[in-house]
């Protein structure tokens, strides 16, 4: 997230999250606006997903379930089309939650180096394991976009901070835990499934970042795999 600098009451960078966060992080706010007669390219999968009647044509209760849904993870336009961002979201949400217990089944998180935090990019997937247990997780995340992805490999956690802000964006970044360079654990305060990503920080909800923030400690491994979609 590049340069940073301390702020002094965690409490009020929470509160300054919601605006600032989804400028910087790229994610535009969804705003009010009217629902779309318009039937999207993804109407059934979406009406599936929601728990509507599947049709493949659209209402108004789907319009309005579909920009509910848009608006909580700041999809915009949110004029409640089933269009491919909105189900790209609803699709990923579905493979995360098909892992279960089991995030680590490739193996490709090391199983050699005790505590250790893992990163599946291509799942946006976090957790925490101790050799072969997971001891925490998986969690979603928020990766980086396109132009700023999240780095592979092998790190370790540099260094801490629980009340970071960033002076690059001038945005907090509570429970900052930075494992490469200006990338690092952190809770937003919007949806970690908010398109298109971070500038390259892993965004965790705030109570993931508390856990991430009490399990690990400076010098623990982390090892982030796999590629982003869209990136």
């Amino acid at each position: 997230m590049g340069h940073t600098r301390r702020r002094g009451v965690v409490a009020l960078g929470i509160t300054a999250l919601v605006t600032p966060l989804t400028l910087a992080m790229g994610s535009t706010t969804a705003q009010a606006a009217s629902c779309t007669t318009q039937t999207g390219v993804y109407q059934k999968q979406v009406e599936k997903f929601l728990g509507r009647p599947v049709d493949g044509k659209q209402s108004a209760a789907d319009c309005k379930a579909i920009q509910a849904f848009q608006t909580k993870h700041s999809i915009s336009p949110n004029v409640g089309l089933a269009g491919p961002v909105t189900w790209g979201v609803m699709d990923l949400m579905t493979k995360q939650k098909a892992v279960g217990n089991n995030p680590n089944k490739s193996g490709k998180c090391p199983t050699n180096k005790g505590r250790i935090a893992c990163v599946d990019l291509t799942l946006q997937l976090s957790w925490i394991q101790d050799g072969k247990k997971l001891v925490y997780g998986p969690v979603a995340v928020r990766t980086g976009r396109k132009g700023y992805e999240t780095r592979t490999g092998l790190k370790k956690i540099s260094w801490r901070d629980i009340d970071h802000v960033s002076s690059l964006y001038n945005v907090p970044m509570p429970y900052s835990q930075f494992f490469d360079g200006g990338q690092a654990f952190h809770s937003v305060g919007i949806s970690v499934w908010a398109p298109p990503g971070s500038h390259g920080c892993v965004n965790m909800t705030k109570s993931d970042a508390a856990k991430y923030w009490s399990m690990l400690r400076k010098g623990d491994d982390v090892f982030v795999y796999g590629r982003k979609p869209g990136t």
